[in-house]
């Protein structure tokens, strides 16, 4: 079988050795060494100036969220993942749509001055399949209109925009560090800004509200990453260079051997990550057939991002004809770093004979 991804796992026995440094002290939570470890090594690593390692990649969101004090309307994408969306009402919020740019995937930042309102507090946007926003553009308008700017990033480890990390922009951004991922914590997340009086007000957020065992300075939940996660997050680190190459290679294969399927067009300037591999079937139709086929040779890939989020039970189903049609002919096809030629190629047949 042939899966959408799979996980990386370094060797156990380095993980364990890692890991026998929480079972020495008898520390495992509240964050120990390992964490500590972790965020000072993926600063440098990323070259940003701020990270808090969160226990899963949808709760910085929330706490984002709650920590820039958003209320009533909040403009997003609906091409992501739900919990873009789900995120927002969680936190009482509206997420009010905006279509997508049909190229690069992203919201659509000419369509956002339209969509802003008294109401509005912030934009939420996805640099989607690791391809950036146009963020040059949507601070201009956060800064006409004196709103919030969060980026959902869970895609974007390692990616750099301009020269810079894609980390860097908005003040807020967010990364997931799920096993399907491309960097890992097994599950696992992490929130960014640039500001020292944000993250301080993150901090809390994510730690119950304390400031210090005894004084609580606001409201705030358990979101904190265990040592768990972080022994495997830091026995991953050393492997991102050898992963990226991998991943790559499996890309360049795709790219040579399905010239007939449309594919996602990346930002110039951006350093990318090769976190995914879509493509653009011309219609439903097509993608259904497709898919079949290649499930019948073991072939596992994945509807992603599908449906679009505008059509969520508890949102307005406001249309956004571009997002609902690339989410229904979109497919991300098997993208790992042990994945063989012979695999892709095998992939690569099925489509090529079934179109």
């Amino acid at each position: 079988m042939i899966n959408v991804t799979k996980t990386f796992l370094p060797p156990q026995e380095e993980y364990n050795a890692i890991l026998k440094r929480a079972w020495d002290t008898g520390w495992i939570t509240n964050r120990g060494a390992l964490v500590l470890e972790l965020e000072e090594k993926l600063k440098t690593y990323l070259k940003v100036p701020n990270i808090l390692a969160i226990t899963n990649g949808t709760l910085p969101l929330q706490i984002a969220i709650k920590a820039l004090e958003l209320k009533g309307e909040i403009i997003t994408t609906p091409f992501s993942y739900v919990a873009t969306t789900s995120s927002i009402v969680w936190e009482g919020c509206t997420p009010v749509f905006v279509d997508i740019h049909p190229e690069y995937l992203t919201i659509d930042e000419t369509k956002i001055e339209a969509a802003i309102t008294p109401r509005t507090s912030a934009i939420l946007a996805t640099h989607v399949f690791g391809n950036p926003c146009a963020v040059k553009e949507i601070e201009a308008m956060a800064q006409k209109y004196n709103l919030k700017v969060i980026y959902d990033a869970a895609h974007c480890f390692g990616v750099t925009y301009k020269g810079k990390s894609i980390f860097e922009y908005g003040d807020v951004s967010t990364c997931s560090f799920h096993a399907t991922k491309l960097f890992h914590t097994g599950e696992g997340g992490a929130i960014f800004t640039k500001s020292q009086t944000l993250i301080d007000k993150l901090f809390y957020h994510h730690n119950f509200g304390h400031f210090g065992p005894e004084v609580f300075q606001g409201v705030g939940i358990n979101a904190k990453m265990s040592e768990l996660q972080a022994a495997m997050g830091l026995a991953v680190l050393p492997y991102m260079q050898k992963i990226l190459e991998a991943r790559k290679g499996v890309v360049e294969l795709y790219k040579n051997n399905l010239k007939s399927l449309g594919v996602l067009k990346l930002r110039e300037e951006t350093h990318w990550n090769y976190s995914y591999y879509p493509v653009l079937f011309n219609n439903e139709t097509q993608l259904f057939t497709i898919q079949k086929l290649l499930n019948k040779g073991g072939v596992i890939p994945r509807r992603y991002f599908y449906p679009s989020l505008n059509l969520l039970p508890y949102t307005d189903k406001k249309s956004c004809p571009t997002s609902e049609n690339i989410a229904s002919r979109v497919l991300c096809l098997p993208l790992y770093h042990d994945l063989s030629k012979a695999e892709v190629l095998k992939i690569c047949t099925i489509i090529n004979e079934g179109l």
